[in-house]
């Protein structure tokens, strides 16, 4: 089995890392020219922004081809996976092929510009994720048939949150504060190449909006403008080199 995974603050990493077989990071494999993969299952398990799938995922799935009898997508999500699954079953139905398994699990909501981090590590206990991790572990093993599914008005909330969530945006909302280092870990675990760490921080125009650079700064020194907590998150059962090791395309 063969698993994809794109990941910023661990969460995807973690279901990933249970679901087991060939972990492979899609930023590590975005840029090759040979993108085709066969095995008895394929997967890949990514983070939901705003209803949708993230860029590079959404790139990634143009580029690749998959050779497989059994195609499974999970997404991690704080709150409402909205129409995300339905929309990525559409991208590789164009292609061919269609997932057998689409599932999704509710994680801690780490977008802080919306989301209270305090308030969402009290309510954490109550999404049962573990539970959730196991049962869609035991789903993908029996090779369990589940389709993307969505009604309309959470197939047009995805299309517009699409166009109204423009992440290469964010690189104009970070702040740097006076408590940064240097270290270079922001532009490290950057899954864009988007940072760039001399005597200062500089972001470029292509931000993922991951948050993932916010997160893991070991000082806390980067911030939005509008943000509702300075409390960080980063996935308990994955460590910061992990991030690095996924996500680092230097």
């Amino acid at each position: 089995m063969t698993v994809f995974y794109f990941t910023a603050t661990g969460n995807s990493l973690a279901v990933a890392k249970h679901i087991g077989g060939n972990l492979i990071s899609i930023p590590q494999v975005i840029d090759s020219e040979n993108l085709h993969y066969k095995d008895d299952a394929i997967g890949i398990v990514f983070p939901v922004f705003w209803w949708s799938t993230p860029i590079m995922v959404r790139q990634f799935l143009d580029k690749v081809s998959f050779e497989t009898d059994y195609l499974f997508a999970i997404g991690t999500c704080g709150n409402v996976i909205g129409g995300a699954m339905t929309d990525l079953h559409k991208q590789v139905k164009r292609k061919g092929y269609s997932f057998s398994y689409t599932n999704h699990i509710l994680m801690l909501d780490n977008y802080i510009p919306v989301f209270d981090m305090d308030s969402q590590l009290k309510k954490l206990p109550k999404k049962y994720v573990d539970e959730s991790i196991a049962q869609i572990v035991t789903d993908i093993g029996n090779r369990t048939q589940k389709k993307a599914k969505a009604h309309f008005g959470k197939r047009a909330m995805t299309a517009l949150f699409r166009q109204i969530f423009r992440p290469e945006k964010n690189a104009q909302k970070y702040i740097v504060t006076s408590s940064c280092n240097s270290c270079g870990v922001c532009s490290k675990v950057c899954p864009a190449k988007n940072i760039t760490v001399t005597s200062k921080v500089s972001f470029d125009n292509h931000c993922e909006g991951c948050l993932a650079c916010l997160h893991l700064c070991p000082q806390n020194a980067l911030h939005l403008k509008s943000e509702k907590s300075n409390t960080r998150w980063l996935n308990p059962e994955v460590t910061p080199d992990e991030i690095i090791k996924a996500n680092s395309r230097m």
